[in-house]
């Protein structure tokens, strides 16, 4: 690669930041803000909701736990992408609710995409990058949580007023399809890992590049067992627990509380959130 040349791995990062704004940002942020409208269109009860946002969140633990073995056997480019395809339909499928059975049925796959494009797009740093330059690349990718959220919320409230009764529908539309142009998008220019475009990791030249591997039997597949027997691992699951824990439910039902019990605007909700 030429001194001052782009080094394809920022465009793969950038597919990530992508990736997390349309899975996290739309597949599970943006419910808070549409949540009051949902309540009163489909006249659920605080009950309801509640569930249909731990369906959402049982179906991305589902792929969070899986995510990175389905990456680590397709490819990180075909499962980030059938992942977000499978979050745009379903986003735009949640928009046709008329049940509970069926809106938690959608929320359910939309989860199951979030969790499949997230997990192996917060893996992809470790790929890219070298090792001093990981922490920065993930960051990036962990950006579009934020970005996503903040996308939401002030897109949101505009198609809410626009459409009146109907406009939670529209913005489960809306927001599908913005997550199925990201999906091509992401198809056309991520790639899973350096040596499919000839190149190095970011940060590590031919100098630095480790020696040639021993002939040897090759390790095809990660040992769970000896993961899952560090004590590391428990405990960090633990603090993530938590931490889930200690925000998922204000979160779900922040821009309802806004709304319905502060008597705030949706737009006002909104640009808090």
């Amino acid at each position: 690669m030429r001194e001052g040349k782009l080094h394809y791995g920022w465009i793969v990062i950038s597919m990530g930041l992508l990736t997390t704004i349309a899975a996290h940002g739309f597949g599970r942020m943006a419910y808070t803000i549409i949540l009051p409208a949902m309540k009163d269109g489909l006249k659920f009860d605080y009950t309801q909701l509640g569930l249909l946002g731990t369906g959402n969140f049982i179906g991305y633990l589902t792929m969070a736990i899986i995510g990175g073995f389905l990456a680590a056997r397709f490819g990180t480019r075909i499962v980030i992408t059938l992942a977000l395809i499978l979050l745009g339909v379903t986003l735009l499928l949640t928009g046709f609710a008329q049940s509970f059975g069926y809106a938690l049925t959608m929320r359910f796959l939309t989860g199951l995409g979030n969790g499949a494009a997230y997990v192996p797009a917060m893996a992809l740093g470790s790929v890219w990058f070298a090792m001093k330059r990981r922490g920065f690349a993930t960051g990036i990718v962990s950006g579009g949580i934020g970005a996503g959220t903040l996308i939401s919320g002030l897109l949101v409230p505009p198609i809410l007023a626009a459409y009146g009764a109907e406009g939670w529908r529209y913005s489960w539309y809306i927001l599908g399809a913005i997550a199925l142009v990201i999906a091509g998008i992401v198809y056309a220019l991520i790639r899973s890992r350096p040596d499919e475009k000839g190149l190095r990791p970011v940060g590590i030249s031919e100098k630095d590049a480790p020696p040639p591997s021993p002939a040897g039997p090759k390790v095809t597949s990660l040992q769970w067992s000896a993961v899952y027997s560090l004590p590391s691992v428990w405990y960090l699951g633990l603090v993530y627990f938590f931490y889930g824990f200690s925000y998922i439910i204000y979160m779900t039902f922040f821009a309802a509380y806004l709304v319905k019990e502060m008597g705030l605007t949706q737009a006002y909700a909104g640009g808090l959130w």
